[in-house]
């Protein structure tokens, strides 16, 4: 299974702070990504995921990247700030304002913010040395490789039979769940059908297959005041309530219970 980290600050999910400025958002994350970090490492100990970071988070607390590498985890990029990255420029201006830390760290794997992402990342990552993206949603066991950039996307249950075509985006809405698949790899569904998700992962191993699923650092080490913090937001948009509901149980499960590895890890093994 390749267990994966979208490491983001509590108020990511919801849109009403992507106009703050990066200072105002620091001091409204109140240093949970700080202190969220070591508590998350430590039930990590026995695995390697992939950690994809918020660069911003990166500005505010320089020892993140380190701290997971010097774990054992791959550092991943997730974006320079936490917003809908659907744009050339957007997306260009987010790898420059990242590039120092990604060069130290050597990243190399890429997840659009909100699994949302445009055809035209794909030679943008190139030409920036990734190898990979996980950024769309498909069948488990889908891998593209898109100009020289292999493209793993969270994994979908597809009831009615696989897609003919993926392409971005490919994102969690309407059109994708009446076309039949069932995105289980997004910690929206271990939110909601923790069981049902568990049991799905063991029917895909079991097939041979490696699900790709995400968690938040705030679903498994929760913020102060949560979620009565982000309450307001919630009543603008139920639809976030199952990124409050806590998975720390569900992680525990597949810790116990499944081989787990990192995306470049598969990708390597994969092409040896």
């Amino acid at each position: 299974m390749l267990l994966t980290i979208d490491y983001e600050s509590w108020f990511a999910p919801s849109r009403r702070y992507d106009n703050l400025t990066s200072a105002e958002r620091r001091e409204l994350d109140d240093n949970f990504s700080q202190n969220a970090l070591e508590p998350l490492l430590e039930r990590l100990k026995d695995v390697r995921t992939s950690i994809y970071l918020v660069g911003e988070m990166v500005a505010w607390y320089p020892d993140l990247p380190q701290k997971i590498s010097n774990a054992g985890h791959e550092v991943g990029f997730h974006c320079q700030v936490h917003r809908p990255l659907t744009t050339v420029a957007d997306i260009e201006y987010d790898l420059q304002k990242s590039i120092n830390w990604r060069t130290k760290y050597n990243v190399r794997g890429f997840r659009a913010p909100m699994i949302n992402t445009i055809e035209a990342v794909y030679p943008i990552l190139e030409q920036n040395n990734f190898i990979y993206s996980s950024s769309l949603y498909a069948p488990t066991g889908t891998v593209l490789q898109k100009s020289n950039v292999w493209e793993l996307p969270v994994s979908t249950f597809p009831l009615l039979g696989h897609p003919k075509t993926i392409h971005a985006p490919r994102r969690m809405n309407l059109p994708l769940v009446i076309g039949g698949e069932f995105p289980y790899g997004s910690s929206m569904m271990s939110g909601l059908f923790p069981h049902l998700v568990f049991k799905i992962i063991e029917r895909e191993l079991k097939a041979g297959l490696s699900p790709v699923i995400f968690l938040h650092p705030y679903e498994i080490i929760p913020p102060q005041h949560w979620p009565s913090r982000f309450a307001r937001d919630l009543l603008a948009n139920p639809l976030l309530y199952p990124f409050t509901l806590s998975k720390s149980a569900f992680l525990n499960n597949l810790l116990r219970s499944f081989p787990i590895s990192t995306i470049a890890d598969y990708i390597i093994e994969s092409n040896q």
